[in-house]
C-alpha cells in the first residue's frame, strides 16, 4: 500500500489561515500550538521594482495528517478547509507529480 502525504503549492496561498484554525479546532489545540501554521515571509522589494508577499502554510511536529479522519475516508481538515484549494492530500507518488510542476511547493509525509 502507498504512503500519503500532504501537497501544499505555496504560489497560491492567500494567507486566510482557514487551514491553521481547522487545524487547532480539530485537534483541539491550546494557544501557540499548531498542527499546520502559516507563516508570512515578505513583503519586499524585488530588483525588478515588484513587492513579494508569501504565505507559507506548514505542517509541525503536531500534525498527524489527521489520522482519525482519514482513517475514516475524510480528508485532513487543512485540506478540506483550504479556501484556495493549495493542498491536496493523497499518494506520495501523485504528489511529487504535483510538486514537479510547482517549484513553490511542498510535499510532507510523515
Amino acid at each position: 500500500m502507498s504512503a500519503n502525504g500532504l501537497f501544499i503549492n505555496y504560489e497560491f496561498c492567500t494567507g486566510c489561515h482557514s487551514c491553521e484554525v481547522a487545524c487547532k479546532k480539530e485537534h483541539k489545540l491550546p494557544k501557540g500550538q499548531f498542527g499546520m501554521h502559516v507563516l508570512q515571509d515578505g513583503p519586499r522589494q524585488m530588483p525588478d521594482g515588484k513587492w513579494e508577499f508569501t504565505y507559507i502554510p506548514y505542517p509541525s511536529h503536531l500534525c498527524d495528517l489527521c489520522a482519525e479522519r482519514t482513517a475514516e475516508g475524510r480528508l485532513p481538515t487543512c485540506v478540506h478547509h483550504c479556501q484556495a484549494g493549495v493542498m491536496e492530500y493523497g499518494p506520495l507518488e501523485e504528489l511529487v507529480k504535483y510538486a514537479e510542476k510547482y517549484p513553490k511547493s511542498m510535499v510532507y509525509s510523515l
